[in-house]
């Protein structure tokens, strides 16, 4: 399974505007925080200006960011970053999470008929999915990720998986 490169640079660039927005000095109460430009997040994460442009529109429509037009304007986080998933980062960008490779409303992958390891495959696709939807951006710009996927309880699998 690998995500696109969309759905990959869309949560590099949240996870940046995520983690600035932390670092930044708290405002006046009653006031937001500064906005962040796309060209301080394509600098700092080498991505092009033009396809974070093209990512942030339905970061937006998805109601993930605001942006503030004009000078001094950007994007600032549309709620806290503890309350954004990845999973609707990757979402948002229309990436779907799929292991497979059939497609939507298709009869199958195989000359019209499922393969034998289809079911195999849409189940890491939801394990994958499920993953993400477990992790915010909080916890992405804390550094909780690390050790956050298990293994399936003892009898499932007749296999002996080791961590190094």
């Amino acid at each position: 399974m690998r995500l696109s490169t969309r759905g990959r640079y869309a949560v590099m660039a949240m996870v940046d505007l995520a983690a600035r927005e932390a670092a930044a000095t708290p405002p006046a109460p009653g006031r937001p925080r500064p906005p962040v430009s796309l060209a301080e997040i394509a600098a700092a994460q080498m991505l092009s200006l033009a396809y974070l442009e093209q990512l942030f529109g339905p970061l937006r429509r998805a109601g993930l960011v605001n942006s503030a037009r004009g000078p001094g304007g950007g994007y600032r986080l549309a709620r806290p970053a503890r309350e954004i998933p990845i999973a609707a980062i990757v979402e948002a960008v229309d990436e779907p999470i799929r292991a497979t490779r059939c497609e939507e409303g298709s009869p199958g992958c195989m000359q019209g008929q499922r393969c034998l390891t289809h079911d195999l495959w849409t189940e890491l696709g939801e394990q994958i999915r499920i993953f993400l939807e477990g992790v915010s951006l909080e916890d992405v710009v804390q550094g909780r990720v690390q050790g956050r996927a298990s293994l399936p309880a003892q009898g499932t699998a007749s296999v002996q998986l080791t961590r190094a």
